[in-house]
């Protein structure tokens, strides 16, 4: 099976175009024979860079209110027409893709943004949405908390016909024991984790993963610059020009070697070939969803429920 990483730049802010770039890497990958792809958290819509360059802190500043409004128009909708393109891109060259996108939900909570991270089957489209639970550090300040209805493994069967089990976390959620955990949990063969950029966030977790759960890790990491972000963004003029993140985008076996080392700022997919029964073998001496744990004594329960403010009833209106 052979498994990628799209260490590339996006097109920050400007969804349209955007997605037709990503339905070029897919096509790429393709190309290649890659079974399974994964591209950066909010990859496609754009990660919130300019809240610790311009002082996003600032209460009711008109600046960054311009730059939110900004940010919640470029969002994309789970069914709107830019993913749509991307499912279409993923069916045609036959590629799984995972993809984080910066979601605006369609009619509730319109005024909210998600990191999302989404698996997109070739044959059945999205199978999962996961928007992630805990937003970190300054990404609060303009993403909503997600939920767990997102927290699943997939069966897909690459091109050579094998089947692999493939689950996906954003970002720091890898380091968050309970969401790796029910990822393990559910089977996976493959862990994807998607990541804004730097080498310095893939080059320690990647391994870990790999190590902790006999997986192929494959991180996914964005290369983000100045040159990326369209001219009219509010903040345009405050934020340093020049590459902001390097990329990073990485691949461990179930061992912890790596396959791909974390690649700095360089424009590619990163590519490996790998054998599944690589992780039957690694689970020999430690399986910590089966001969290496102890359900008598630990336990996780996970919540997939899809969370909303208020459970509105669906009867018709009355005028009586």
């Amino acid at each position: 099976m052979r498994i990628a990483a799209a260490n590339v730049h996006p097109i920050w802010g400007r969804p349209d175009a955007g997605a037709e770039r990503v339905a070029e890497w897919i096509g790429r990958a393709g190309a290649e024979g890659v079974d399974l792809l994964a591209f950066g958290e909010t990859h496609l819509g754009g990660y919130p860079f300019w809240l610790a360059m311009t002082d996003g802190a600032r209460w009711n500043d008109p600046d960054q209110k311009r730059a939110y409004a900004y940010y919640l128009e470029a969002a994309v909708e789970l069914a709107g027409r830019q993913l749509g393109i991307i499912i279409e891109a993923a069916a045609e060259h036959r590629v799984f893709t995972y993809l984080g996108i910066a979601e605006r939900r369609s009619g509730t909570a319109r005024g909210s943004v998600y990191a999302t991270l989404v698996a997109i089957d070739p044959v059945h489209g999205i199978v999962s949405a996961h928007r992630k639970v805990q937003p970190t550090y300054d990404e609060r300040m303009v993403w909503a908390a997600g939920d767990g209805n997102g927290l699943r493994v997939h069966a897909f069967t690459g091109r050579e016909g094998e089947t692999a089990r493939v689950g996906g976390l954003n970002c720091w959620e890898n380091w968050m024991p309970q969401a790796r955990l029910a990822m393990y949990a559910g089977g996976e063969d493959i862990h994807v984790s998607a990541w804004p950029g730097s080498v310095r966030n893939t080059v320690d977790i990647t391994r870990f993963v790999a190590l902790e759960g006999r997986v192929f890790s494959l991180a996914a990491s964005t290369i983000l610059a100045r040159d990326d972000v369209a001219d009219d963004f509010p903040l345009g003029a405050q934020v340093p020009t020049g590459t902001w993140t390097d990329g990073g985008s990485a691949v461990a076996a179930p061992d912890g070697t790596w396959l791909r080392e974390p690649l700095p700022l360089e424009e590619r997919l990163v590519i490996a070939d790998i054998d599944l029964a690589r992780v039957r073998e690694e689970r020999q001496n430690l399986d910590v969803t089966g001969h290496y744990s102890r359900a008598d004594i630990f336990g996780l329960s996970v919540d997939r429920r899809r969370l909303g403010v208020a459970e509105l009833g669906q009867e018709p209106v009355s005028l009586d």
